[in-house]
């Protein structure tokens, strides 16, 4: 892994997001220096920044985390100095005992690390000062609630653009996987051709495991989300074209796959392959169409006809008997991709 793989994302976050963290973070530390005048309110502005997530969902997980670790983390600190006194040694027990706990409660990797960094901060800032210890909870829970109370109030995110997005690259990489292989039934294949058309068409693969990722933040980013009713409809619509596109992934895959472990020069003088490359381009317009009536990403300039293709299964005269295999093979995958697109279904 290159260095700076592991400190750049792959995208940039939101500006919005960026300026709500820094809002809370600013918000929460004078709520906190003014209800708590002392010592710097250091773990409001923390607890304000890491509750500021993707979604309401996650930042209401994320102040539970960090207020329950908290707790422990300050209560194991007090316990441990009034029974082991102020020495030094005892900042590396609180370590020990607050990842002991966290381990005996089977508590979620954040929430252990947080009451360890507690534990830690709290003997070492507040030393055997019992009333900074309590402080320091209250400081923490008026930082997680303002976080909170700003992802929520100022726009708060949803995410079903980037399941838009991702779901419509996946349509139209599956219509042009089905527009390659019906190219290639006709014609004779090289070997280096035919390699290249088994690594294109597993691309479908992560494509699809990145759509199902999108849906499901997109899913989550609604949870607890005020503004989840207005766009409720508009994931489903979303998750229904992911629904019939996704086993075409499928049949896609396996069709090029018997097509590469079945192929021979003569195909391409088989009527019956010939007509099933007319069938796959109707199959690959059909998807394109699903994709562009779901207003998925669609590709400016390329519009696609509002009449589906793919109107009727397949009828042909049987096939060479050298290649029955394979066209009954490619026929089954026709059939399920037809019962996939039809819009009645």
């Amino acid at each position: 892994m290159r260095f700076p793989s592991a400190i750049r994302a792959a995208r940039r976050a939101p500006l919005l997001q960026v300026l709500k963290s820094a809002a809370a973070t600013i918000g929460a530390w004078l709520l906190a220096g003014w209800l708590l005048p002392g010592p710097l309110p250091i773990f409001a502005a923390i607890a304000a920044l890491l509750v500021v997530q993707p979604s309401v969902n996650q930042s209401l997980s994320k102040a539970i985390e960090r207020s329950v670790g908290v707790i422990v983390g300050v209560v194991i600190a007090v316990l441990l100095s009034l029974l082991l006194g102020p020495q030094s040694w005892v900042v590396l027990a609180a370590v020990v005992v607050a990842l002991l706990i966290a381990w005996a409660l089977r508590a979620s990797t954040g929430t252990g690390n947080q009451v360890a960094i507690s534990a830690v901060l709290v003997l070492a800032l507040g030393s055997s000062n019992s009333d900074y210890a309590w402080e320091r909870i209250v400081e923490t829970l008026i930082g997680a609630v303002v976080g909170f109370i700003v992802n929520v109030a100022v726009v708060p995110p949803v995410l079903s653009a980037p399941a838009r997005r991702d779901v419509g690259m996946l349509g139209r990489e599956v219509a042009a996987s089905l527009e390659r292989l019906a190219d290639a039934l006709p014609s004779v294949q090289s070997g280096p051709q035919l390699q290249e058309l088994m690594l294109e068409v597993r691309l479908l693969r992560p494509m699809l495991a990145a759509a199902q990722a999108s849906i499901a933040s997109a899913e989550e980013s609604l949870s607890l989300n005020p503004r989840r009713s207005r766009h409720n409809d508009d994931l489903k619509e979303i998750r229904a074209l992911l629904t019939r596109i996704a086993p075409v992934v499928t049949q896609v895959i396996g069709m090029t796959r018997a097509y590469y472990d079945h192929y021979e020069d003569s195909l391409a003088d088989d009527a019956s392959v010939r007509a099933i490359a007319e069938q796959l381009r109707r199959a690959g317009h059909d998807v394109r169409l699903a994709v562009q009536l779901a207003d998925a990403a669609p590709e400016p300039d390329v519009m696609t006809s509002a009449v589906p293709a793919l109107t009727a299964p397949l009828m042909m005269r049987p096939p060479e008997s050298d290649h029955w295999i394979l066209v009954g093979s490619l026929m089954e995958d026709l059939r399920r991709i037809h019962g996939e697109l039809r819009e009645d279904d």
